[in-house]
């Protein structure tokens, strides 16, 4: 198993994910991973959520190609900002990532953005959605920045 795969079990695990196969990643640190069922899951980080989106292969494949998918999935406006206020490529192992967390207030602009590890993204946005998924809509929390 990958190291990707590994820091997923181990920080996402919790959601039921048991993954196989990283299919796909973004600049975002977005992952969609094939689990041992067949089934296609994406981990979003900047929503904390990490959900089933395909049952199976043929399934998965209608949804590539949607466009609604894949304008989400790519964050074609996202991406302009960010290599706009970072002015150059990410290092290996780097991705964008949102600062502050969409559910907690955060925004998609270049403001909020910051580069950090794939790593540290999928670590942060696990243990954090790990500690909030029982939590009530509107509840105050004191959260630590990725960064």
């Amino acid at each position: 198993m990958s190291d990707t795969l590994e820091l997923v079990t181990q920080h996402w695990g919790w959601t039921g994910l048991n993954p196989e196969r990283l299919i796909a990643e973004n600049e975002f640190g977005n992952l969609i991973i094939k689990d041992t069922e067949g089934k296609f899951w994406r981990i979003c980080p900047e929503e904390i959520s990490c959900e089933v989106i395909a049952e199976n292969d043929a399934a998965y494949n209608e949804l590539v190609k949607s466009e609604e998918f894949n304008d989400d999935w790519f964050m074609e406006l996202l991406l302009v900002a960010a290599k706009k206020k970072f002015s150059a490529e990410l290092a290996d192992g780097e991705k964008y990532t949102l600062a502050l967390p969409e559910p907690f207030g955060g925004e998609y602009n270049a403001t909020n953005l910051r580069t950090v590890s794939l790593e540290r993204i999928i670590q942060f946005s696990g243990d954090l959605g790990k500690e909030i998924k029982d939590l009530p809509d509107g509840v105050k929390v004191k959260v630590q920045s990725i960064v």
